[in-house]
């Protein structure tokens, strides 16, 4: 019988050799279980917190305060942070979303926390977001040379996913019994041990030079140069944009058109989260595989699977398909990025990946500031249902543009020799 260690994968065993990765990889764990347990309690205090009437609307607002800001934080802050050590960009995102998550549980406690000032807190809270992505995978950047550093993303992104398969759960047996404002407080405490693990860090640059040194002003200018980054950039954003009603309409459909309690809420972000393990570890080894068909080949599943929420099926058919949808989207994330990581030098990449996100991190939360409008037009079901359609034609139209485009390539040289 193999040792434990022999069925650990090559390449993660090579990751886990690595004694500075797996300190940002312990905080990010945690952190990512504060998350994942925060998914649930960000629509559910909002709910708390709204009129009846509004539901929908204020749903929509906290998810997108939780995620938009970033956006904005990736432009307005370029100037300081672009020239900013890796895990300086780590510490400080942590700092600030522990700062305004507590800060939501104290006006709790003082009974003065109102829709407003919830709202407020969560799109401060997320004002660095971008940038604390950015510096995590700079990070990996700096401690793998290019070969490996897809595994070391997959570990990373699989911690998320994770996250998916016990925070919902978690979040949904203690909102039943404490209050869903407490349990952003125990999100807050997960990224104070994400500081505090980045604090540590002093991590060998491996990969290329150290972050930090290189002038602000440089992400666009590289992508521009990438026309294939700029197309997935595109594409996912795209993606990402027609995902964000989901995240309004899932909470709405278990509440009013299921009649169900939180804790169903939970389950199926557990099992998209298990599936989405599976996927993202499958992922990681994903060293070979094609650029564009992985990408058309996630998009058009995950809209496949939502079009049972649609077509009133039973709720343990679309579990399963929420469970596949996880599986299917796993190793998007860790392949992405892997690319962008790739494509500039570990100096430049906060800037790269800080650009990819001020369009990809407005993408999910413009999505679902419009799933608020739509759920109330429409309804939940039909908001999952029109999503999916929306997310499949991507595809197609995804495909069809690159179909064009190669046949475009091909008849070029042809012309040139006549």
């Amino acid at each position: 019988m193999p040792p434990p260690a022999r069925l650990v994968p090559a390449p993660y065993r090579a990751a886990f050799a690595e004694p500075a990765f797996r300190r940002l990889l312990s905080g990010l764990v945690v952190s990512h279980l504060g998350d994942g347990m925060s998914v649930v309690a960000i629509a559910w205090l909002a709910l708390r917190l709204a009129p009846p009437d509004q539901a929908g609307l204020i749903v929509g607002a906290a998810v997108t305060a939780y995620a938009l800001p970033a956006a904005a934080g990736a432009l307005l802050f370029a100037r300081w942070l672009s020239r900013a050590a890796a895990r300086r960009l780590v510490l400080a995102n942590s700092v600030l979303r522990a700062g305004a998550l507590g800060a939501v549980v104290v006006l709790h406690l003082l009974d003065q926390l109102t829709v407003g000032r919830y709202v407020a807190l969560l799109a401060v809270s997320s004002l660095l977001a971008a940038w604390g992505t950015a510096g995590t995978y700079t990070l990996i950047s700096e401690i793998f040379p290019a070969e490996r550093r897809l595994p070391a993303n997959a570990l990373v992104g699989t911690s998320q996913q994770a996250a998916f398969v016990a925070g919902p759960a978690v979040a949904g047996l203690l909102v039943a019994t404490i209050h869903p404002a407490l349990v952003l407080g125990l999100d807050a405490l997960s990224y104070l041990l994400l500081a505090v693990q980045a604090a540590r860090l002093r991590p060998p640059a491996a990969g290329g030079r150290p972050s930090g040194a290189r002038p602000t002003g440089r992400g666009f200018r590289i992508l521009a140069h990438r026309p294939e980054l700029i197309g997935l950039i595109a594409v996912t954003a795209v993606f990402y944009f027609l995902y964000g009603p989901v995240e309004v309409a899932l909470p709405l459909y278990v509440a009013d058109e299921l009649s169900a309690a939180a804790g169903l809420l939970g389950g199926y972000w557990t099992v998209f989260g298990v599936g989405a393990v599976v996927g993202g570890l499958l992922g990681g080894m994903l060293t070979r595989a094609r650029q564009w068909p992985v990408t058309i080949a996630v998009i058009a599943g995950w809209g496949l699977l939502l079009v049972p929420f649609g077509l009133a099926a039973p709720v343990w058919l679309t579990l399963a398909c929420f469970a596949l949808g996880g599986l299917v989207y796993g190793p998007f994330p860790a392949f992405s990025l892997a690319l962008f990581q790739n494509a500039a030098d570990p100096a430049d990449l906060p800037a790269v990946l800080a650009a990819r996100g001020v369009v990809t991190a407005a993408a999910t939360p413009l999505g679902a500031a419009l799933g608020g409008p739509l759920v109330t037009a429409f309804g939940a079901a039909g908001t999952l249902f029109a999503s999916g359609l929306g997310t499949v034609a991507l595809a197609l139209l995804t495909a069809g543009t690159l179909l064009l485009h190669s046949r475009v390539r091909r008849t070029r040289p042809a012309a040139a020799d006549r």
